[in-house]
C-alpha cells in the first residue's frame, strides 16, 4: 500500500522540520520533482495537440454529420502526427494513487506518520499552520470567521477555494482539445474539490494547492524554455 512509504517518508521531512505542514510541503515538491518527467511529456503533448487544431477544425466542419467518419479521421491525424490525446491526463491519472495514499496518511497520521502515538500525533496536529487551527480537521470559513453565521461557517474555507481555484487554472491552461469531456471536465473538477474540502483533512488541502502551484510555475517556465 502505497500509503505506508508515504507515511514513513513524511515522518523523516518531521523529524527534520518539526513543522508537520512544512513537512508536507516539502513532501509535495519532492512528489512534483520526481514526475518532472511526464510533467515535459505532458507539455509536449499539449504542444502538438495546439499545433494540429487548425485540421481537426477543418475535419469537424467536413463531417459534422458523420461523427463516425470523424473519429476515424481524427484518429488518423493523431497517428500521423504521434499524438497519443491521452497522454495529457498521464500526470493526474499517476497523481490519483499518489492522492489517495496521502488521504490515508493524512486522515491517520498517528498510524503512518507518528508510529501510533494518538497524543503526539493530536499535539501536533492542533499546532496547526498560518489561519488553520487543527491540521487532521477540514479547513471551513469557521477558521477565519468563527462567529459567524452557522451556514456560513460550515462552507469550505480558504485551502478549499485556493485548491478548487487553482485546479481549474491549471486545467484550463493545459486543455486544448474543445471536446465536451474536456469541458465538463474543466468545471466539474474544480467543483468536486471544493466540495470534498469540506470533509477532506487540511493537511490534504495543503498538498493539492501546493501541487497545482507548483505545477502552474512549472508549466510556466517549461513553456518559456521551449519559446526560446
Amino acid at each position: 500500500m502505497i500509503a505506508t512509504p508515504l507515511g514513513s517518508i513524511l515522518s523523516f521531512i518531521f523529524n527534520f522540520t518539526h513543522n508537520y505542514a512544512i513537512s508536507i510541503i516539502i513532501l509535495t515538491i519532492l512528489i512534483k520533482v520526481i514526475l518532472f518527467p511526464l510533467s515535459i511529456s505532458q507539455i509536449r503533448s499539449t504542444k502538438k495537440m495546439n499545433e494540429v487544431q487548425p485540421k481537426i477544425k477543418e475535419l469537424q466542419a467536413k463531417y459534422k454529420n458523420d461523427k463516425e467518419q470523424l473519429n476515424i479521421k481524427t484518429m488518423e491525424l493523431y497517428k500521423e502526427n504521434k499524438i497519443n490525446p491521452l497522454s495529457g491526463c498521464l500526470p493526474l491519472i499517476i497523481q490519483l494513487p499518489i492522492l489517495f495514499g496521502l488521504f490515508a496518511v493524512l486522515r491517520d497520521p498517528a498510524q503512518y506518520v507518528f508510529d501510533g502515538s494518538l497524543e503526539l500525533a493530536a499535539a501536533t496536529m492542533s499546532q496547526g499552520f498560518l489561519w488553520v487551527k487543527d491540521l487532521s480537521m477540514p479547513d471551513l470559513i469557521s477558521n477565519v470567521w468563527p462567529t459567524g453565521p452557522s451556514f456560513l461557517i460550515a462552507l469550505p474555507g480558504i485551502l478549499p477555494i485556493l485548491s478548487s481555484i487553482s485546479t481549474y487554472i491549471q486545467m484550463a491552461t493545459m486543455s486544448t482539445t474543445q471536446n465536451s469531456t474536456t469541458k465538463t471536465m474543466a468545471y466539474t473538477m474544480p467543483i468536486m474539490i471544493l466540495w470534498f474540502g469540506k470533509s477532506f483533512a487540511s493537511g490534504l488541502m495543503i498538498y493539492w494547492t501546493v501541487s497545482n502551484l507548483f505545477q502552474m510555475g512549472q508549466q510556466y517556465l517549461i513553456n518559456k524554455v521551449y519559446k526560446a
